[in-house]
């Protein structure tokens, strides 16, 4: 048991923000991952040699992935008590911050497989092995994956999004 909490511990903030960004719901994230370390704990006898890392961040998509097939099946629901002012949110006053969020929305557009991979080795610093196989995807699905979410969060962030490749946008001045 010493030897599981010595190992897990430190992987927690990780797997939160993780859960975060997939989620980008604080209370669901954090009850994602709840979930993950008791499947971590109930089945530590079942996980084979390897990373720890990359078996919890496997147990955390897979989990983050039923939750939206059933998010998507039956749709969002926010229960009234539980909504507050801040629900409906205001303009950010800080300049980081809204920056923050602009990066949080563009990142949300990219497709899931994008975004998760995008995540992995580019926030949680995953190897592109053990994102492969936290995906259970080959490792060139990874790289390909990863080289289509930068090429398209640098055109969300450069404004060029949803503009074909080869066409020079103009501007009128006046």
């Amino acid at each position: 048991m010493k030897d599981m909490l010595v190992q897990v511990e430190p992987l927690i903030p990780a797997l939160r923000r993780y859960a975060r960004a997939l989620l980008r719901n604080r209370a669901n994230a954090d009850d994602l991952v709840q979930d993950c370390l008791e499947r971590a704990v109930s089945r530590w006898h079942q996980r084979r040699d390897g990373s720890v890392r990359a078996w919890l961040f496997t147990i955390l998509h897979n989990l983050a992935t039923d939750q939206f097939r059933q998010t998507s099946s039956r749709g969002r629901h926010v229960p009234i008590e539980e909504a507050g002012e801040g629900d409906f949110r205001g303009a950010a006053a800080q300049e980081h911050r809204l920056m923050y969020q602009d990066v949080l929305d563009k990142l949300a557009k990219l497709p899931g497989e994008q975004r998760a991979v995008l995540l992995l080795v580019a926030v949680e610093d995953l190897s592109y092995a053990e994102a492969a196989k936290v995906l259970n995807v080959p490792i060139g699905t990874v790289m390909s994956r990863l080289s289509r979410a930068r090429e398209r969060m640098q055109q969300e962030l450069d404004g060029l999004a949803g503009a074909p490749g080869n066409v020079v946008t103009m501007r009128r001045l006046t």
